[in-house]
């Protein structure tokens, strides 16, 4: 199985990350969706499957709350342009990719122990020393045939020992198990080159704003 378009794509990112971070039903609107987060610095995101200057200007004219974020599946160069004052590009560039989700076994290296739950339709993975440190972590939400894998990372102390393969085999085996058949993430620059020896591909860019606080006036 695999995406049609990118909208539908979009659109299953979208779901699943709304149940992976406990957030409110994404919200649909004629260009994309709206997710109540309800955190201090991300209050709100706007995930736009359209985007274009003259929808970009009405949303960040129209938002002027601090910590509503929005997310659009375009280079940062041409994002950039369209945000009015106030809002600013978040993090680094990322991208939106996919994969077929297949079971597969990944032993555990030596040193580690590897621990997974589920709670409400969520699946976390955590890896850690035999003495239980942190290592690593991952979780993935199945929403249906599609799931969403979400907030992996690696203590950089432990990487390149494989326990990145070992999350993500590990997710991708439990959602399996659940009907899932195709994964969708965003991912960072770095999280990129992991995904893509996995098989992952990429299918848009993906690029954040955030609207910050007005400053201070001072006489």
């Amino acid at each position: 199985m695999s995406f049609r378009n990118t909208a539908e794509a979009v659109a299953a990112w979208v779901d699943g990350w709304a149940l992976s971070r406990g957030a409110a039903e994404p919200a649909p609107c004629s260009w994309g969706f709206t997710i109540d987060v309800g955190l201090p610095r991300h209050v709100m995101r706007h995930v736009l499957t359209t985007a274009d200057e003259p929808t970009v200007r009405k949303i960040t004219e129209n938002a002027t709350a601090p910590g509503v974020r929005l997310k659009a599946f375009l280079a940062p160069e041409t994002l950039t342009p369209w945000l009015t004052p106030g809002w600013s590009l978040a993090a680094c560039p990322g991208f939106l990719m996919s994969a077929p989700l297949h079971a597969s076994r990944t032993d555990v290296p030596d040193g580690y122990r590897l621990r997974t739950w589920n709670r409400a339709g969520v699946t976390r993975v955590l890896v850690r020393t035999a003495e239980g440190a942190f290592a690593a972590r991952g979780q993935i939400a199945v929403t249906g045939s599609t799931a969403v894998v979400d907030q992996v990372e690696t203590d950089p102390a432990h990487q390149r020992r494989g326990l990145g393969r070992l999350v993500m085999a590990t997710l991708a085996s439990a959602a399996a198990g659940q009907d899932a058949a195709v994964g969708v993430l965003g991912a960072t620059p770095e999280g990129r080159a992991l995904y893509e020896r996995l098989g992952w591909r990429v299918l848009a860019p993906l690029t954040s704003a955030v609207r910050g606080p007005d400053p201070v006036d001072r006489p």
